[in-house]
């Protein structure tokens, strides 16, 4: 089949597979829906869990089939995340059927003697293979199922009260003020002084990046560590041109070790953030249960990999390094504009979980780099609004599985359940796994620990896995020229996911 032919079909069973979706969800339940009134009130839903009848004797399955008997929209809900997930991993798949078809359509307009343009089919297909706006695709066959279900207003009550939308704002903020240059001039200065100790080789630089950066986490937030971290890796690494192993062997280890290396506090990582008021964890705990456990993980995978990959980075290092790109006559940074930077910084991580500081703070942020434009670049809003596009769609869907992942957890003991949330997480993010664990009343001590473990330990194997690693993959992407490979990451996260997982149940 031609290739137009192929991009134009894939579009078109994409849009009917939604709208397909969409209908059979509520079939059973449309024609209620469609005969109450517009201004119907909104409904509780998705319902609580604590609403469902009693579950006692029944096993996981009876549980699973009488929920979804209750609200058909659950098991709706989870095929339409289930081909959002297929979407993630066919990804790279658009994208390389998008640069073929505009390389042909281009050719043929050529011999025409006409200038070539973007092909419509090409642009479409090719916002297909953007990682970043898959789950906010899926999100509208979801939207559209709710609302045919349980009218308009349930709708609206869902998005506007059920499902928070603060991480992924915080997300787009921490990381547009964290990619400025007089940050990652700062960021660079500081790591580089521990990179100074083996002589700025790609190997010390690769080293230091690697263990100091994801540790940050644990102060500065997981997603500030992991735009500083991907930014001074692409500078002192991906530029050099490694091979295809080594990129995504790092990507796999930056995902993480930054998963991780944010339990050293109670207040960075999303996943243990969820959980931490609830059950009374405050830094002194995490420090002792998990804490000195990922740091003991991180230092081993890197030592690990570095020996691994060390004949490649010490050829790395005889590479001639390109030009440095042409800064427009912009002057360095002045240390007066970096302290305000890090101020700003600072406040968008003091006010982390209130979006009306931090929003406004970041205008007044914006505000400033205007005024001081001529000390430093742009303020780069593109990579992170599409971060925040991904992580708003993932939360919309994400709120929606609790159905089945809340039983799941609960009738598990501590070892099978901190394997359990490993696998989970690799395809929801590992906050909404803790925070469903936290819903789940009785849970042991042992059972905390063992879920909140598990969650940030296999943060790494998959983009969706843990919050940050989508802005990681939004600074790197543009190494990747056919996109990131799900299995290449998951291949290169694999190793330092069994030895973190080591550490956190033998250790």
């Amino acid at each position: 089949m031609p290739p137009r032919r192929l991009a134009i079909g894939l579009c078109l069973a994409l849009a009917l597979g939604s709208t397909g979706i969409a209908a059979w969800a509520t079939a059973d339940v449309t024609v209620q829906g469609a005969a109450a009134p517009a201004a119907a009130a909104a409904r509780e839903f998705p319902r609580p869990l604590d609403r469902y009848p009693d579950e006692r004797g029944l096993g996981l399955w009876q549980v699973l089939v009488q929920r979804a008997e209750l609200e058909p929209l659950n098991l709706a809900a989870s095929v339409i995340f289930g081909l959002a997930l297929l979407h993630t991993f066919l990804a790279p798949r658009f994208l390389a059927l998008s640069h073929r078809l505009q390389r042909r359509y281009s050719a043929r307009e050529r011999a025409a003697g006409r200038e070539p343009h973007p092909s419509a089919a090409a642009e479409l297909l090719h916002f297909c293979g953007e990682v970043e706006a898959v789950f906010g695709i899926w999100a509208v066959p979801l939207l559209l199922a709710i609302t045919l279900a349980e009218g308009w207003p349930t709708t609206q009550s869902f998005i506007g009260h059920r499902v928070s939308f603060t991480e992924p704002m915080f997300v787009v903020v921490i990381m547009a003020i964290a990619s400025t240059r007089p940050v990652l001039q700062f960021a660079e200065s500081a790591i580089g002084m521990l990179a100074g100790l083996g002589r700025r080789t790609p190997l010390a630089w690769w080293i230091a990046i690697l263990t100091v950066g994801p540790l940050l986490g644990s102060f500065i937030t997981e997603p500030g560590a992991m735009i500083i971290s991907a930014l001074l890796l692409s500078r002192q690494l991906f530029e050099l041109g490694p091979s295809d192993r080594l990129r995504y062997g790092t990507l796999g280890l930056l995902f993480v070790n930054v998963s991780v290396g944010g339990t050293l506090t109670h207040f960075a990582a999303p996943p243990v953030l969820m959980v931490a008021g609830r059950w009374g964890w405050d830094m002194a705990h995490m420090f002792e249960n998990f804490g000195w456990r990922a740091a003991t993980g991180i230092a081993i995978s890197t030592a690990l990999y570095a020996g691994f990959f060390r004949r490649e980075l010490a050829e790395l290092g005889r590479r001639p390094r390109a030009a440095a790109p042409d800064d427009g006559g912009r002057k360095p940074s002045p240390p007066w504009i970096t302290t305000i930077h890090l101020l700003f910084l600072a406040w968008t991580v003091l006010t982390a979980h209130t979006p009306a500081l931090f929003v406004g703070g970041f205008l007044l942020f914006i505000a400033f780099a205007q005024a001081t434009a001529h000390y430093q670049g742009p303020v780069q809003l593109r990579a992170p609004l599409l971060v925040g596009f991904f992580l708003g769609g993932l939360v919309i869907h994400g709120a929606m599985q609790q159905w089945w992942i809340a039983p799941v957890l609960g009738r598990l003991a501590a070892t099978p359940l901190m394997l359990s949330a490993t696998l989970l997480t690799a395809f929801n993010d590992n906050a909404a796994i803790t925070y469903l664990a936290s819903l789940v009343p009785g849970l042991s001590e042992r059972a905390r620990y063992a879920v909140v473990a598990g969650a940030v330990t296999g943060g790494g194997m998959t983009v969706i896995a843990n919050a940050p690693n989508p802005a990681g993959q939004a600074v790197l992407a543009r190494h990747f020229p056919d996109g990131v490979s799900p299995l290449g990451l998951a291949l290169g996260a694999i190793v330092p996911t069994i030895i973190v997982g080591c550490c956190f149940m033998l250790l």
